[in-house]
């Protein structure tokens, strides 16, 4: 049976009489002040994800720009600092510590005190005292002292690759 405030729709479901149909809602006040929070979230998102983007891209172009403006010197420069090879690392003289009075000394890339009988090396052109274990690390990776950053590889390969673009 079909009610006056009720009508069945052709799938079967009750549908509401225009008697009855809702009035349209209108949000209330703690509605309005959840949807003003999610779109200041979503500014707050865009604005911080276009500050990302922005120095991202600045830091490409940059680095771009040193690459193409000045490749050799560029390359030359990482060259001079890429790290010495293994024969060269282990041709570096070594020496025993021994502690002989004064202030004890310590090794800069660990920076624990050497101790009587410890394996050093003293770097060539500053004379700064390692673990060998330490520097020998450090230097397979760079070309510069540590603690005073003197490059231990002669600036040849900096002048021949210059030649060679010359």
């Amino acid at each position: 049976m079909i009610g006056e405030t009720e009508a069945e729709s052709p799938l079967g479901a009750p549908s509401m009489s225009p008697m009855t149909a809702a009035k349209p809602c209108t949000p209330s006040p703690s509605e309005h002040s959840i949807n003003l929070m999610v779109i200041l979230a979503a500014i707050v998102c865009a604005c911080l994800c276009a500050l990302g983007l922005n120095t991202m891209l600045q830091c490409v172009f940059q680095c771009a720009n040193r690459v193409l403006t000045q490749p050799f010197q560029w390359i030359a420069s990482r060259r001079l600092n890429s790290g010495l090879k293994k024969t060269e690392v282990v041709a570096l003289p070594t020496s025993t510590y021994t502690h002989s009075g004064g202030s004890p000394c310590n090794c800069a890339i660990c920076l624990s005190e050497f101790s009587d009988g410890d394996n050093i090396r003293f770097l060539p052109n500053c004379n700064h005292p390692f673990h060998v274990h330490c520097i020998d690390k450090w230097l397979l990776s760079h070309s510069s002292c540590p603690t005073c950053r003197n490059f231990l590889k002669s600036t040849h390969s900096l002048h021949s690759l210059h030649i060679l673009v010359s």
